[in-house]
């Protein structure tokens, strides 16, 4: 009786370790799995600047923040383009692609295996996105020439 016992006794020790590597990959039951916050930050000047309005898109939608500041994003394995501006102060466009988490036995296993994109959760973006911003042109986003702004 303890010959199979033991064999039954090892295969449920076994698939309750890997159900614990393979569970403990970052989940949230209350969120998304899809999703991924990102803190945004614009610099110019070597500084940071505050009240920056940025548009953030990828294949899976857009989504708007104010840096600095987070939003929360779809991941996708297409690249994050982020575009930001504040009047009189300049602009950035920039992209940042995404990447492989490797933290996850299964994410690692699908994608060793070739199939890494048909799990779109298995890709991320940076956490923190810092954009180097072009200080804006002589007379660019005065509110004198911009048109439609009320003279009173």
């Amino acid at each position: 009786m303890n010959r199979f016992f033991l064999p039954a006794a090892l295969a449920l020790a076994s698939s309750l370790g890997l159900s614990g590597c393979v569970g403990s990959g970052g989940f949230q039951a209350d969120s998304d799995p899809a999703a991924q916050q990102v803190e945004v930050h614009a610099i110019l000047d070597h500084r940071e600047v505050g009240g920056v309005g940025c548009l953030l898109e990828n294949d899976a939608g857009r989504w708007f923040v104010v840096a600095p500041g987070r939003v929360t994003v779809i991941r996708s394995s297409q690249p994050l383009a982020v575009s930001c501006k504040r009047e009189g102060v300049g602009s950035a466009d920039e992209s940042w692609s995404a990447h492989h988490q490797s933290g996850r036995l299964v994410g690692r296993v699908m994608a060793g295996a070739g199939l890494g994109n048909y799990l779109p959760n298995s890709y991320a973006y940076a956490k923190v996105l810092t954009v180097a911003m072009r200080p804006a042109a002589p007379g660019e986003g005065d509110a004198a020439a911009s048109p439609g702004t009320p003279v009173f």
